[in-house]
């Protein structure tokens, strides 16, 4: 019997130290601080973004503190995500911990709302993560153990499960679908020691964000409406992610964390 099988803790139970990792949209928001926190945590981190310069220049950042390399790709594009998962595997022959947090949002009035917003929040959102994936499912494979799974981390968010007042009506539910389809993706992988789990942060300083929180009062407002009394902090979403790409987190799979400050379970505050 090995130590693993047995109940005594590792001392690096949080540890992700040597993991090779791939963070969709990591060259801001919420991508951003899961890259930082897993290149501080002494992961091999590759980050994604359509923009290229701005996608380099966060990667170079980022080496300062550990192994940081620019995979720039459009992920919402079908060529885009496998060009990535190409552009990858050419790199690595193991991928340890995948995080698809690239993401879009829309707004418009309700009788406005273009059929656009849904085509482009669909691709980006729901079909980008699966198809991505899909095409890294080989280098998952092969850096997966029984007591070390691969792991897939998908950002939701707090409105695929709760109702938002903003005329905002594709992102809500392609969140909601991303929850689903994480459920539906660990059920498949079991068997190739790959767990799935999703992360639904509530509001975070994003460019998603930044029409409210930019404003004193908007912010004000919104941390108002948060039980815990704050908007999440950068610590907050790399912590969540850590724990579940570490030994820690390894038993849980098909998981939808809320990390929310509170709004899921006991409500906003009015």
């Amino acid at each position: 019997m090995t130590a693993e099988a047995t109940d005594q803790l590792p001392t690096d139970l949080f540890s992700v130290r040597g993991k090779v990792a791939l963070v969709t949209g990591g060259s801001r928001g919420i991508g951003l601080m899961i890259a930082r926190g897993l290149v501080e945590a002494g992961a091999r981190v590759y980050i994604s973004s359509r923009k290229a310069r701005v996608c380099d220049e966060v990667a170079q950042e980022l080496s300062a503190l550990g192994e940081c390399v620019s995979l720039p790709a459009d992920v919402g594009d079908e060529a885009g995500a496998r060009g990535l998962a190409a552009a990858l595997r050419e790199r690595e022959e193991k991928l340890h911990i995948l995080v698809n947090n690239a993401g879009a949002t829309w707004g418009a009035p309700l009788e406005d709302y273009p059929d656009s917003a849904f085509d482009k929040l669909w691709a980006v959102n729901v079909k980008g993560p699966f198809r991505l994936t899909t095409e890294l499912l080989p280098a998952l494979r092969a850096a997966a153990t029984p007591h070390d799974p691969a792991r897939v981390v998908n950002i939701g968010s707090v409105d695929g499960y709760t109702v938002s007042r903003t005329e905002n009506y594709a992102y809500g539910p392609t969140k909601a679908a991303i929850h689903q389809m994480t459920r539906q993706l660990a059920a498949r992988l079991t068997d190739d020691n790959i767990t799935v789990n999703a992360v639904a942060p509530g509001p975070f300083e994003s460019k998603m964000m930044a029409y409210v929180l930019d404003d004193p009062e908007g912010r004000k407002a919104v941390e108002q409406r948060v039980p815990l009394g704050r908007i999440g902090a950068p610590a907050d979403a790399a912590g969540a992610t850590i724990f579940l790409c570490s030994r820690a987190g390894a038993y849980i799979t098909g998981a939808v964390l809320p990390l929310d400050g509170g709004i899921s379970s006991l409500g906003r505050r009015s």
